[in-house]
């Protein structure tokens, strides 16, 4: 912790603030605690289940479940937002008009080089 420097664009992590870090109340490492607890006891269950040599059914995990049923039905849960809409205009739109405008600019000063015979093309029977 005192060989910590702070970068001088960031700010410090949050973890690694001293006020959150020592000046911890009671009730709050208590709640945690708690909360440590709770998942310890998820994590035993799950891995008793998981390595049950008589399972004949499949473990039934409700995180995944969540997880694969908001992958597969992502319209539901979309909401159109600026960032979103911004994204979306970044990575759809954008390079498409960048396209449209380099092709379009090397095609004009091809046909002005052709108009003004500067153009040396070069004799190709398979082109």
């Amino acid at each position: 912790m005192a060989d910590y420097r702070e970068a001088p664009l960031a700010t410090r992590p949050q973890t690694l603030d001293p006020n959150e870090y020592f000046n911890l109340s009671p009730e709050y490492r208590r709640a945690e605690e708690a909360r440590a607890g709770i998942r310890a006891n998820l994590k035993r269950q799950y891995q008793t289940q998981l390595n049950n040599p008589h399972r004949n059914e499949l473990i039934e995990d409700p995180a995944l479940t969540r997880w694969v049923y908001a992958r597969t039905n992502p319209y539901p849960h979309f909401r159109a937002t600026t960032k979103t809409s911004l994204l979306g205009a970044l990575f759809g739109v954008a390079p498409l008009f960048i396209l449209y405008c380099v092709f379009k600019t090397d095609r004009d000063r091809k046909e002005e080089q052709i108009k003004n015979g500067t153009l040396e093309r070069k004799f190709t029977l398979s082109s």
